[in-house]
């Protein structure tokens, strides 16, 4: 029998993203789902603004996403501390996709997680992803030869695609055509694996509701 396949798009510094990592692995190893990571690089700029034109209103928001999220992150014994600045996470998603074809996926997922979460990994810094392929065993080299090479049409094909399956936000997760956003979102996701049969009931409720 097929395993259910989940393709999850992440983002390293995203706070939501990262404490409901280890939620999005259960689906793995306690429901025989077979996921496929992406990155979904964010463009901050894009959806939140210049800092410049960020309202008070804004920075409430902001202080309380990362409160909500370090909520989460507490429960699960995870530190928190907030960026320092804003990332273009470019190379630390080139990582992930050439950890992947190494086959060192998880151990640079969680590594690269950890430890910008805990401020001891500039994720935008080439060197220092460079220098985290070479610690779980890559050529730093041939990373590098690869952030600067092809890595940038192949990340920004996968946001493309990704974009044209509705994606927004991380993390996002797609099952059977269906999108589901957020940590929030993981109880539904694991219903629709469980009862995949009831997916065309709900896609065509909403068409209805929305036509």
């Amino acid at each position: 029998m097929e395993k259910p396949r989940v393709r999850i798009y992440t983002d390293y510094k995203s706070p939501y993203a990262y404490v409901a990592n280890a939620r999005l692995f259960e689906l793995e190893d306690r429901y025989g789902v077979e996921l496929e990571w992406l990155p979904y690089t964010l463009r901050i700029p894009e959806f939140m603004g210049t800092v410049e034109e960020r309202t008070p209103h804004f920075w409430r928001k902001v202080r309380y996403s990362y409160m909500d999220a370090r909520r989460f992150a507490n429960a699960q014994g995870l530190v928190m501390k907030g960026p320092r600045r804003i990332y273009d996470a470019f190379y630390s998603s080139a990582g992930m996709l050439f950890a992947q074809r190494l086959g060192l996926f998880r151990p640079y997922h969680d590594t690269v997680f950890r430890r910008f979460w805990n401020h001891e990994l500039e994720i935008d810094e080439l060197s220092e992803i460079a220098g985290v392929i070479a610690a779980i065993g890559g050529s730093a080299a041939d990373f590098e030869a690869y952030a600067r090479g092809p890595a940038r049409a192949e990340h920004d094909r996968i946001i493309d695609e990704a974009e044209a399956l509705g994606v927004f936000g991380v993390p996002s997760m797609v099952f059977n055509g269906e999108l589901f956003w957020g940590g929030d979102r993981i109880d539904m996701l694991i219903e629709r694996i469980k009862h995949p049969e009831t997916i065309a009931t709900a896609l065509g409720s909403r068409h209805r509701t929305s036509a």
